[in-house]
């Protein structure tokens, strides 16, 4: 990997982390296109740079995060699901569901047909417009939904986002939701991974993943602003689409 494909590999990251179309899926695609390897530590870095994306959530939502006790009482709630999966299951999806292409397309493609029921159901049954308004069982429920993330293709914003709206959070809450409870997940994730397999990293590694951390998190940054501002008056429809679009693509050029 060169710091070029580093730049370009983080920008998409940036881009797609928030968004529910698996960010996972997208960074495979990329470094198919790029002619990156996907070895370990191509695995480690697509994990390590989604914590540069995940911390421009806490400039965006910092002032949350420092004064809203309710919120943080559902982020933890919905937190010990994926924390539990995610621990007990990292050797499986680090050696076999990582890079599995089959896996990738089917869940980009039901994703999709999920993101688009659930945003129909949106119309009609989300009746909280804030996240401290959503009963504390039904955080758990959307800690569930997300602990499904860890399978490739599946997109963790786009799973706890359909969580979200399931749960009765309107749009934009449901969002917003999946930004913050990104924050614990993401860190989590990524230092058990690095834990893992930092040693075995080089210097030029770690200033590839330097590269890949920074660019995802300016790219992030501008990610959550507009797709904040874009859900004031849209849905998820389009992203549905897209993914069952990006399904396709991505069968024909690995499975075909």
């Amino acid at each position: 990997m060169t710091s070029k494909e580093a730049v370009i590999l983080g920008v998409v990251e940036g881009v797609t982390e928030f968004l529910p179309v698996s960010s996972t899926g997208h960074l495979i695609l990329t470094a198919h296109i790029l002619g990156v390897e996907h070895n370990e530590f191509t695995k480690s870095f697509e994990i390590a740079i989604q914590l540069g994306a995940i911390l421009a959530v806490l400039f965006v939502f910092f002032e949350r995060f420092i004064k809203d006790l309710e919120t943080w009482k559902r982020i933890i709630l919905a937190f010990l699901p994926t924390g539990v999966v995610g621990f007990l299951l990292y050797r499986l999806i680090k050696e076999y569901l990582i890079g599995n292409d089959l896996v990738v397309v089917i869940n980009l493609f039901l994703g999709g047909i999920a993101l688009i029921l659930a945003d129909r159901y949106c119309e009609r049954f989300c009746l909280f417009r804030d996240i401290d308004e959503l009963p504390l069982r039904r955080a758990i429920i959307i800690g569930l939904f997300q602990s499904l993330a860890v399978v490739p293709g599946v997109s963790r914003s786009g799973a706890t986002i359909i969580g979200g709206m399931l749960m009765g959070l309107s749009r934009k809450s449901a969002a917003e939701f999946s930004f913050i409870l990104a924050v614990p997940t993401m860190l989590t994730a990524t230092a058990y991974d690095l834990f893992k397999t930092g040693p075995s990293f080089d210097q030029s590694q770690w200033g590839l993943l330097g590269i890949g951390f920074v660019t995802a998190f300016v790219t992030a940054l501008l990610t959550v602003k507009l797709f904040l501002r874009f859900l004031n008056s849209h849905g998820f429809t389009i992203f549905g689409i897209y993914r069952m679009g990006i399904a396709v693509l991505y069968a024909v050029i690995f499975l075909v």
